[in-house]
């Protein structure tokens, strides 16, 4: 994979989708091509806001910050990075649901990131070069390669915690397959996903990841005759220390990169909820088939 040198530009922007595809050929996916910084940014609309929060140099620091501590096992960029990317761009859910902010970040910010984790591994099984899926730079919230780290981070903390978040994102299934629920967007259910998870991998529990996508199946099946928030009722987040949260980007430190940032302080589950949840969710884990391999042909 060919690194052409990236200069980014001084502040955010918007590319819409439509836009940001054309771009995408297969010189650029394959890392052999750069893209054409300049007609991108054309192509953006700018954000009218001058806040510090949309200044893209921070973001450019901790990618590269990523790139070089990870380098070694890729995935692992994921836990690292999700927190302080979250802590360090502080938005709005409404704000992050603008697919053309992840766009740009992918195709104008950091499109070397981009190549540089979802390359895949292995050698090309035919004559042409390997390719990074077009959904990597231009995609859902769930796989989209920023957007995915940013909205793990944002459902599974646990207030100003980020840990929870960290614990998900160091395994691919559960990123992978939980971020497609509605159900994780009640807290008390995410953290109770979290929780199971590092109980089964604290155990030793064999294939983790067949285990993960069998429990994430189970809960959303459930979820359609069970309402999670019935049973296990939750505060709704505080509105006013989100905004204060956000506000405070303008003199907020650069995130650390040894311990993990703090996030905005708008409330944490309801515990007693969390465990009910636990509870629950540790019957589907027992229950719940697991993929047969053996037929799969694997």
């Amino acid at each position: 994979m060919t690194r052409h040198h990236i200069e980014p530009p001084e502040r955010l922007a918007l590319l819409p989708a439509s836009l940001a595809s054309v771009f995408l050929t297969d010189g650029v996916r394959a890392g052999l091509e750069a893209l054409p910084q300049v007609a991108i940014l054309r192509a953006s609309t700018t954000i009218e806001d001058d806040s510090v929060r949309w200044s893209a140099a921070p973001l450019r620091e901790i990618f590269e910050e990523a790139m070089y501590r990870c380098d070694v096992k890729r995935t692992d960029a994921d836990a690292w990075l999700a927190p302080r990317l979250h802590a360090t761009l502080r938005m709005t859910r409404a704000e992050a649901a603008n697919p053309g902010l992840w766009n740009f970040l992918a195709l104008c910010v950091a499109p070397d990131y981009v190549l540089w984790r979802h390359m895949p591994s292995g050698e090309s099984t035919d004559d042409t070069p390997k390719k990074v899926s077009s959904t990597r730079f231009v995609g859902p919230h769930y796989s989209q390669a920023f957007a995915r780290l940013w909205w793990a981070a944002e459902m599974f903390r646990d207030g100003s915690d980020y840990a929870p978040a960290e614990v998900a994102c160091l395994n691919q299934d559960m990123i992978n397959t939980a971020l497609r629920l509605d159900a994780i967007d009640h807290k008390p259910t995410a953290l109770a996903l979290v929780g199971v998870l590092k109980g089964m991998a604290d155990a030793g529990a064999t294939r983790l990841g067949d285990r993960v996508n069998a429990l994430c199946t189970a809960v959303n099946t459930a979820g359609g005759t069970l309402m999670y928030d019935v049973i296990a009722p939750d505060e709704a987040p505080d509105q006013a220390a989100l905004a204060e949260w956000i506000d405070e980007a303008e003199f907020a430190p650069a995130v650390p990169w040894n311990r993990l940032p703090q996030g905005p302080q708008d409330g944490t589950a309801r515990r007693s909820s969390c465990e009910v949840l636990s509870r629950m969710f540790e019957r589907f884990v027992a229950e719940a088939p697991l993929r047969d391999r053996a037929r799969s042909g694997e």
